[in-house]
């Protein structure tokens, strides 16, 4: 399985903590070197490791923001 390249552009939010120390985020990351775009998911402490998540493009977060007012 190919390695998945990430970097954290800018963090938005964190939604919640788990008692083990996991926060879930809103972030911008740029998946192997792509345009960033906005990721919600768990991650350990120092982003070591990741959960599962959703990602969405710039007209995704703005319809999101649609359904959610």
């Amino acid at each position: 399985m190919a390695e998945i390249k990430y970097e954290i552009i800018e963090t938005l939010g964190v939604l919640s903590t788990s008692a083990k120390g996991w926060q879930k985020e809103v972030n911008l990351i740029s998946w192997n070197d792509r345009p960033p775009k906005y990721d919600i998911r768990e991650w350990a402490p120092n982003h070591e490791k990741m959960g599962k998540g959703i990602t969405l493009s710039e007209e995704e977060i703005e319809q999101l923001k649609k359904i959610l007012k």
